[in-house]
């Protein structure tokens, strides 16, 4: 097998795929055409988002057996092509899981006792005790949208805390289990106290939680986004945080990435919405890193390995 590699990861990859006998080639500076020219010489492909894998590309590369993914979304992949084509897809997102569930439970929890807030004011010499009094999860209902790897493990880390229920709403059905009871769309939006989005990038799910999607709930709630951007409408999200019918958000994507899930110029750019949010007290800000930890860095690499040296080896 000749790997080639156009994303860094961890190091144990190459080392690993190195023992299997696999011969790898490393390029992280050329260009998307400049690939194209040259990965029909290869059997793999390792990504994770520099550029689209699209019908194209895919064309070219004649001798493409797998494509390992080193992320939990797949969205940058022309799927249905590629498996046309007998590509063998790796996607890892057992190895980030751990740290998304981790990361969406933080920013919940600084949310509801307005820790930002009150470290801000803190700093700049502000003692407001009664300002920052928070909320606590403890009897509330939980409700995660999408209940695969990523909305399974916030459910597992929501255990202990008492919760009144976690209950999970998706479009595959029989996902529930022992950490979460799945329910349809009504009963979801009739109970949650908190919202948090675990979906894949689809056609289905890009622009879902809008105005009438957040006005068909019966309660007030927080909402978590640690899947992607584009499932949001901003300007909807800002309207409903300004109506009082979302409480707070944690949002560690935004629709403003780019496919590469760079940021790109909006710091100077500063949409409207994105100025709202900027400065809202009731708003947490992380740059997409929630499954993006030490850890996760090496069990994302180990995943991959594991599934390529699965099928092939």
């Amino acid at each position: 097998m000749k790997v080639l590699h156009v994303d860094t990861n961890h190091t144990l990859l190459i080392e690993q795929f190195k023992e299997l006998g696999f011969e790898n080639d490393e390029d992280y500076k050329s260009s998307k055409e400049d690939i194209e020219k040259k990965i029909s010489a290869y059997d793999g492909l390792i990504i994770r988002s520099r550029f689209t894998i699209d019908s194209k590309f895919l064309d070219t590369a004649t001798n493409l057996k797998f494509i390992g993914r080193v992320g939990a979304g797949l969205e940058n992949i022309d799927l249905k092509y590629a498996r046309s084509k007998n590509i063998f897809i790796a996607a890892a997102a057992e190895g980030n899981r751990n740290a998304v569930g981790e990361h969406a439970l933080g920013m919940l929890l600084s949310l509801m006792n307005k820790l930002n807030k009150a470290n801000r004011e803190v700093k700049k010499g502000k003692w407001d005790r009664e300002g920052s009094r928070g909320v606590e999860l403890e009897g509330k209902t939980v409700g995660i949208i999408g209940y695969g790897n990523m909305g399974k493990a916030f459910a597992k880390k929501l255990m202990g805390f008492d919760v009144d229920e976690v209950i999970c709403y998706d479009i595959i059905g029989g996902v529930g289990d022992e950490n979460a009871r799945q329910v349809g769309i009504l009963e979801f939006q009739n109970r949650a106290d908190v919202v948090s989005l675990h979906v894949p990038q689809t056609e289905l799910t890009m622009k879902m939680i809008n105005t009438e999607f957040i006005n068909a709930f019966e309660k007030p709630f927080w909402f978590l986004n640690t899947a992607r951007g584009s499932c949001v409408v901003t300007k909807d999200l800002v309207s409903a945080l300004k109506s009082g019918k979302i409480l707070g958000a944690g949002l560690d994507v935004l629709e403003y990435e780019k496919k590469s899930f760079d940021f790109g110029d909006f710091f100077s750019n500063k949409p409207k919405p994105f100025k709202y949010l900027r400065k809202a007290k009731n708003v947490l800000l992380t740059p997409h890193v929630a499954g993006w930890t030490v850890e996760s860095k090496e069990k994302l690499a180990q995943t991959i390995v594991d599934k390529v040296k699965a099928e092939f080896c």
